[in-house]
C-alpha cells in the first residue's frame, strides 16, 4: 500500500478507526472498576487507549514522515501500556473478563497493524 496516495486524512486509516474501538471498549470494560480505582488503574489505561487515536491523528498531520513515524511510535508505546493495564485489571479481576478479552484482541490488533503501518512508511520510496 503506498500511504501517501490511498491515505488523504488519518480518518482514512484503518488502524484509527480500530485503536478509537479500542478506546470505546477499555471505556466500556473500565467502567464497572471499583469506585476507588477513579483515579487510579481505570483513569490511567483509558488515557493510555485515547492516546493510541490522539497520536495517529496528530502524527498524521505533521509535515515531515520522520515526525509521522515518531508519533506512530508513541501510539504504540501507549497500546503497551494498554496491554500492561489490561493484565492487571484482569490479575486484579476488575470489569467483565469478556470485556477484558475484547480489549485485548483490539489492542493485538492494532498493535500489528501499526507495526505494519510503521514499516511501510519508513521504507525508502523507489527514486524516479
Amino acid at each position: 500500500m503506498d500511504v501517501e496516495q490511498d491515505v488523504r486524512s488519518f480518518r482514512d486509516l484503518i488502524v484509527w478507526h480500530r485503536s478509537i474501538q479500542l478506546s470505546v471498549s477499555v471505556y466500556e470494560f473500565t467502567r464497572t472498576f471499583p469506585s476507588d480505582e477513579l483515579y487510579g488503574l481505570r483513569s490511567q489505561v483509558r488515557r493510555a487507549a485515547v492516546s493510541i487515536s490522539s497520536n495517529i491523528a496528530e502524527g498524521s498531520g505533521r509535515r515531515s514522515t520522520g515526525e509521522l513515524i515518531q508519533f506512530l511510535g508513541i501510539a504504540r508505546g501507549s497500546n503497551y501500556e494498554v496491554q500492561a493495564q489490561l493484565l492487571i485489571a484482569r490479575e486484579l479481576g476488575f470489569g467483565l473478563e469478556v470485556n477484558c478479552t475484547k480489549c485485548e484482541q483490539l489492542s493485538h490488533e492494532v498493535e500489528k497493524m501499526l507495526n505494519a503501518l510503521i514499516t511501510s512508511v519508513a521504507k525508502p520510496k523507489p527514486s524516479k
